[in-house]
């Protein structure tokens, strides 16, 4: 192994997407759409954890909003209301990371400046157009005050994307998760032939991506949602980053 690929909600930061994606689904059904709402299989209480993973984390926006819509039996023949679910969605997204809701995992953090020390080659991959803006905010500096870290390549100014040598998030591609498109552009941007990196994963279709690529995967089961990320293919399934310096 000598590079590692992270996507960036839910593996390096505790972003807001699963909350906006429920939050918008539920006041459009309350609302705009509270007349096919009969017809639908929809209730708040449905919109879980185990749903948000399975079907919409790791997607490309209107991938998210049409699985969402499906889940839940929610009638779309135009594509209409895909549109104006990913639409209010992303207000909301900006508007929650712009008050800085959301924050970095203390885990992923240590794990990839470790790896940065020991020479490994970094990527950042998100489907997410959100991601940058949230990878601008996370102060390394900061953090390795916090807890005690000396790094010579974090200075005062560096932030968690200065951290990458290749970045892809928010990176238009033909094909979104499970298709291995953005984890085999990541390797080439890398420099690096897909068998010799490592990606790191916490949802079902990004794990799917990285066996497709041919590249072996960590699997980050942070909602004990181990079982749905192993029957993926994840090479490793851990709740925390910390379990995997062992191979550093």
């Amino acid at each position: 192994m000598r590079g590692l690929i992270f996507d960036v909600d839910g593996v390096l930061v505790d972003s807001p997407h699963e909350r906006a994606w429920g939050e918008t689904l539920r006041l459009l059904m309350e609302t705009e759409w509270q007349d096919v709402l009969p017809v639908t299989s929809y209730a708040p209480d449905k919109y879980t954890n185990a749903l948000y993973q399975t079907h919409v984390a790791g997607k490309p926006r209107l991938s998210g909003a049409q699985s969402l819509l499906a889940c839940f039996h929610v009638p779309d023949p135009d594509g209409a209301r895909a549109r104006r679910l990913a639409e209010r969605k992303q207000e909301l997204i900006i508007s929650l990371n712009e008050r800085g809701e959301f924050s970095a995992y203390d885990d992923a953090l240590r794990f990839a400046l470790l790896a940065r020390s020991k020479g490994y080659r970094l990527a950042a991959a998100s489907s997410s157009k959100n991601a940058n803006a949230m990878l601008r905010r996370v102060s390394l500096a900061a953090f390795c005050q916090a807890e005690g870290l000396r790094y010579d390549f974090v200075g005062p100014d560096t932030m968690l994307i200065d951290l990458f040598d290749a970045n892809l998030c928010g990176r238009t591609f033909a094909q979104g998760k499970p298709h291995p498109e953005i984890f085999l552009s990541a390797a080439r941007d890398l420099g690096l032939p897909p068998a010799d990196c490592v990606v790191v994963e916490d949802a079902v279709s990004g794990v799917q991506a990285a066996k497709a690529g041919g590249m072996a995967c960590i699997g980050v089961a942070r909602f004990d949602d181990q079982a749905g990320l192993e029957a993926a293919g994840a090479d490793w399934v851990v709740s925390r980053l910390d379990e995997m310096e062992w191979m550093l």
